[in-house]
C-alpha cells in the first residue's frame, strides 16, 4: 500500500509541527491570559480593547513560538 500524501520525514525540525502547536496554544493560552490581563486596565472603546488584546496576544504568540521550538529541537536531537 502506499504511503499517504501528507507523510513527511523531516531532517530536524518538523517546522509544520512547530507552526501548528503553536497556534494552538496560543489560542489556549493566550485567551485566558488576555482576559485575566484586562481585568484591571481600562478599556473604554472597541479600539483600546482590540489594541490591548494584539499587544497581549501578540507577546503571548512569541513566547509560545519559542517555547515549542526548543521543545522540539531538543527532542529531535535526542
Amino acid at each position: 500500500m502506499p504511503d499517504p500524501v501528507e507523510t513527511t520525514d523531516p531532517e530536524g525540525v518538523d517546522y509544520g509541527w512547530v507552526m501548528q502547536i503553536t497556534f494552538v496554544l496560543t489560542i489556549a493560552v493566550g485567551a485566558p491570559v488576555v482576559a485575566l490581563l484586562s481585568i484591571g486596565t481600562p478599556l473604554d472603546s472597541w479600539n483600546a480593547r482590540v489594541s490591548f488584546a494584539i499587544r497581549v496576544g501578540a507577546v503571548v504568540w512569541v513566547l509560545v513560538a519559542v517555547v515549542v521550538y526548543g521543545y522540539a529541537r531538543r527532542t529531535t536531537e535526542e
